[in-house]
C-alpha cells in the first residue's frame, strides 16, 4: 500500500443544524447518501450547469462532533466558503476554511483504516482507495497505522492518470465545464432523481437529451510524452485538448462526434502518435477506443 499527502487539497467544514438540508438544496447529490461511513462526490455548479468546484463530502461522526468535511481543491477553498456564505441567508449553519491546519492524505493499493484523522473510501472509484483528512504532520503516523509506504504527491497523480479519472485544474477548466464533460455522471457524482439544486435543469437536460459531445477520456502513448494542453489533431483536424500525462497514459477532454467523423484518421499531439483508451468504469462510447481495466 502506498500514501502520499496531497498538496493541491484543501478541507472546508459545513456545520450546524440546517448543514445537511442547506447542501442538499445547493450540490449535485442527496445529501441523504451521506454517512459517517459514506463520502460521496458532488459539486456546486453555475446557474448556467458550469462546475465551480468539485469535492468529496465526508460526514464525522457524532461521537467526534458531526459536521460535514469537503474535501476540495485547496486554491478554490476560499472561493468555496465565500459562495457558501452567500447561499446561506437565514440557515444555521457555520462555513470554514480549514486549509491552513488540516490536510489530505490519499491511500492505495491496498486496505486499512486509520484513527489520526477523517477517513474514508474515495466514492469515485474502488481502485482510488481511501483519503484521510488531518493535520499534515501526522501524514507518517497514519501512514504506518495502515501499514503503507510514504509517497511523493507525484505517485499518486500518476495512479490517478492511470485510472483516466479527471483533476479539475489539470483536465478541465473550472467555471467551463459541465459535469457529464467531466464524468461526474460516470464517478457518481450526480444524483439524477433528488430534488432542486444550482444548475439542476441543464445537467438533467443533457443527461435526458445524452447530448454530452465532450468527454474527458484517456490516451496512451509511447516513450515521449506529449505536452498537456496542446491539441489533439485525427489527421489535419482538431478533435480535442490533452489534460495531464504521466508514464503513458493521459487524460484528454475530446470532441466525440468530432472523433467519430475522423474514422481511422491517426492521432497526435504535438507530433507524437496517441491513441484513446477506455476504462471499464466508463459507460459511455468512445470511437475508436481500446478497452483498459481499471
Amino acid at each position: 500500500m502506498q500514501a502520499a499527502i496531497l498538496p493541491d487539497r484543501g478541507v472546508v467544514k459545513v456545520a450546524g443544524e440546517d448543514a445537511r438540508r442547506f447542501l442538499n438544496g445547493l450540490v449535485t447529490i442527496d445529501m441523504a447518501s451521506v454517512a459517517p461511513a459514506t463520502a460521496r462526490f458532488a459539486a456546486l455548479l453555475t446557474p448556467q450547469g458550469k462546475i465551480v468546484v468539485d469535492f468529496i463530502v465526508a460526514e464525522a461522526p457524532a461521537d467526534d462532533g458531526g459536521g460535514f468535511f469537503l474535501d476540495v481543491p485547496k486554491a478554490l477553498a476560499t472561493e468555496l466558503v465565500d459562495k457558501l456564505n452567500f447561499y446561506k441567508l437565514r440557515a444555521k449553519v457555520l462555513v470554514e476554511d480549514l486549509s491552513p491546519v488540516l490536510g489530505v492524505m490519499a491511500a492505495w493499493n491496498g486496505t486499512g483504516r486509520t484513527e489520526y484523522g477523517l477517513c474514508y473510501a474515495d466514492p469515485r472509484l474502488p481502485a482510488l482507495g481511501l483519503r484521510v483528512m488531518l493535520p499534515p504532520h501526522l501524514a507518517a503516523a497514519a501512514a504506518a497505522d495502515l501499514g503503507a509506504s510514504l509517497v511523493e504527491a507525484g505517485a499518486y497523480e500518476t495512479h490517478r492518470i492511470a485510472l483516466s479519472v479527471p483533476r479539475g485544474g489539470e483536465d478541465f477548466i473550472y467555471g467551463d465545464t459541465f459535469p457529464h464533460e467531466a464524468d461526474m455522471d460516470q464517478l457518481g457524482g450526480v444524483d439524477f432523481d433528488k430534488g432542486c439544486y444550482v444548475g439542476q435543469e441543464v445537467v438533467s437536460r443533457i443527461e435526458h437529451r445524452g447530448s454530452a459531445r465532450n468527454r474527458l477520456v484517456g490516451i496512451a502513448y509511447d516513450e515521449f510524452a506529449p505536452v498537456s494542453g496542446l491539441p489533439i489533431m485525427a489527421g489535419e483536424k482538431p478533435v480535442g485538448t490533452l489534460g495531464s500525462v504521466a508514464k503513458g497514459r493521459g487524460l484528454a477532454l475530446l470532441r466525440l462526434d468530432r472523433l467519430a467523423d475522423a474514422g481511422d484518421a491517426p492521432l497526435t499531439c504535438g507530433g507524437i502518435a496517441i491513441r484513446v483508451v477506455k476504462p471499464d468504469w466508463a459507460r459511455f462510447a468512445v470511437p475508436g477506443a481500446a478497452a483498459v481495466a481499471s
